[in-house]
């Protein structure tokens, strides 16, 4: 059930297919905390299957995930326990319409973790202080904007204070101008050695925030290394071809 490697993160040889697609093919790696691991590469490389994979929104059919020394992937493994320390965000926000901001943010501290209103209640405040939505609390998401309900699909996610967060294309469904402040939160979150696994084509993000990229492309981690090598220096041919078209 458990394993004694210390980071926070473990994968092994994780398998996942879809009907005929190998979407994740013998995926392997280890994140250790205050990492910030961005993962790139092609449409239907693999990259938002493996990160589903780690909160096992996805199941793979071969292979172990570590989360924190317990193996998630084994059937016995409470998986919702573990899950309340893994914030995940989606690129289309998953709130919930009928409820104001202030109630998305509360009811998963006081259903999953029991807190009462008023504690649930100050930390969502104050995390929307820090995102710059005080004032929308009270608001419902049809009231917002696409980068506000992506700010709060996040502060939502740290309402459960978890140890990581999984970010599936955060700024993908979002208009160009909205980009940058959903980048800032995230950028915030890293200054303050927050764990973070994000699926992105924010090159720009990835490089100046990443602490390490991974290149993932048909179902496998083809390269991987610490942004500035990553980009400037690409070992496989397939990064150097991606990057040559993605940076132009």
């Amino acid at each position: 059930m458990t394993t004694k490697k210390d980071a926070l993160i473990r994968v092994v040889e994780l398998h996942k297919h879809f009907g005929d697609m190998h979407a994740l093919d013998g995926v392997s790696t280890e994140i250790d905390r205050g990492e910030v691991v961005v993962i790139v590469g092609p449409s239907g490389s693999g990259k938002s299957t493996f990160l589903r994979c780690l909160n096992l929104l996805e199941m793979p059919i071969s292979g172990h995930v570590y989360f924190e020394g317990v193996d998630i992937t084994d059937p016995r493994t409470d998986i919702n326990l573990h899950r309340q320390k893994m914030g995940m965000v989606f690129q289309l926000f998953n709130l919930f319409p009928h409820m104001t901001v202030l109630r998305n943010m509360t009811l998963g501290p006081m259903k999953l973790q029991k807190k009462s209103k008023e504690e649930a209640e100050e930390t969502a405040i104050a995390l929307l202080k820090r995102v710059g939505l005080s004032d929308r609390a009270d608001a419902y998401p049809s009231q917002l904007s696409g980068g506000q309900k992506q700010r709060i699909a996040i502060v939502r996610a740290l309402c459960m204070k978890p140890d990581v967060m999984l970010f599936d294309e955060p700024t993908s469904a979002l208009d160009p101008e909205m980009v940058g402040e959903v980048l800032e939160v995230m950028r915030n979150l890293a200054a303050e050695n927050m764990t973070m696994v994000v699926v992105t084509h924010e090159m720009g993000f990835a490089r100046e925030v990443g602490t390490r990229c991974l290149f993932m492309d048909h179902g496998k981690i083809v390269e991987q290394n610490e942004p500035a090598a990553f980009f400037e220096n690409p070992e496989s041919p397939r990064l150097q071809a991606f990057l040559s078209k993605i940076l132009k």
